[in-house]
């Protein structure tokens, strides 16, 4: 099964390209505008965040809203996705070869384990959660599919880096904004390549409370036919309920057979598909 292409989140303007066409391209940047977390965004705003000028991003917010993406909100004194947004990405999500060979496999962790198990694949320097089953006890991190964390703090992320030549790691750290999310978040080169050693030679990666305060993290590459992981599965915990020895001493080994299992469905697909 081979890995989706990575696609960038940034755009560069291709200049040079006689096809490329950068109203599409300022369009969609007003739609990663809302990125920024607050649910309705005004006109300096959005052209702030999308890097274009206001009459541009007004323009571009005009054909928005008449094609149904975008919606005015007086209260909120701004404009707000609307949720015709989702029909662009559940194709994706619909469509999903790993998703679809993992799921099983996630259903029993997250029964087996009681806490909350996601899957995740990268996209330039981050990991995109795209399946996520939710603990069954207590938790009060909401992860919804979609969303985006840097590969070098998450668990997910630097057991997907551990499969790939050290070379590419350091690329991928050196290409990454490194800034601390939580007093607990790793930022120097050499101690997060010490985890993603470490990681390629146990199987899994960790972190501890490196996005957000009281959550604990273990993850685990979904390998591709040629070795390099394609996805990552990857269990969080509270701090309320487990230390982190605790959590990687008693969880280890079911997410390891987790990560086995849905690695194997993805090589039997493949050896499928060579012979078709």
């Amino acid at each position: 099964m081979p890995a989706r292409q990575q696609v960038s989140r940034k755009v560069s303007p291709q200049k040079h390209d006689p096809m490329f066409n950068q109203s599409v391209e300022k369009a969609f940047a007003v739609l990663r505008a809302f990125d920024v977390g607050k649910s309705a965004l005004n006109l300096a705003e959005i052209a702030t965040a999308a890097r274009i000028t206001q009459s541009s991003a007004l323009r571009s917010i005009h054909t928005l809203v008449a094609l149904g993406y975008l919606v005015r909100n007086d209260h909120l004194h701004g404009w707000v996705l609307s949720p015709r947004t989702l029909t662009i990405g559940y194709p994706y999500l619909a469509s999903h070869a790993v998703i679809e060979l993992a799921t099983v496999h996630l259903v029993n962790l997250n029964q087996a384990c009681g806490e909350s198990v996601s899957l995740s694949e990268p996209d330039g320097t981050e990991m995109v959660f795209i399946a996520r089953f939710a603990s069954q006890k207590p938790f009060v991190i909401h992860m919804p599919v979609g969303r985006r964390l840097p590969m070098y703090c998450t668990s997910a992320g630097r057991a997907y880096l551990s499969t790939l030549p050290r070379d590419e790691v350091r690329e991928v750290l050196r290409s990454s904004t490194l800034r601390a999310l939580t007093p607990h978040t790793l930022t120097q080169i050499p101690q997060i390549l010490e985890i993603i050693d470490s990681a390629r030679e146990l199987g899994y990666a960790w972190a501890s409370e490196e996005c957000y305060r009281g959550d604990l993290t273990i993850g685990a590459p979904i390998l591709g036919a040629n070795g390099r992981a394609i996805a990552a599965v990857n269990i969080s915990g509270p701090t309320s309920r487990w230390t982190s020895p605790d959590l990687r001493a008693r969880l280890t080994p079911l997410l390891l057979e987790t990560a086995r299992a849905a690695s194997g469905n993805v090589a039997a697909a493949t050896r499928i598909q060579s012979t078709r």
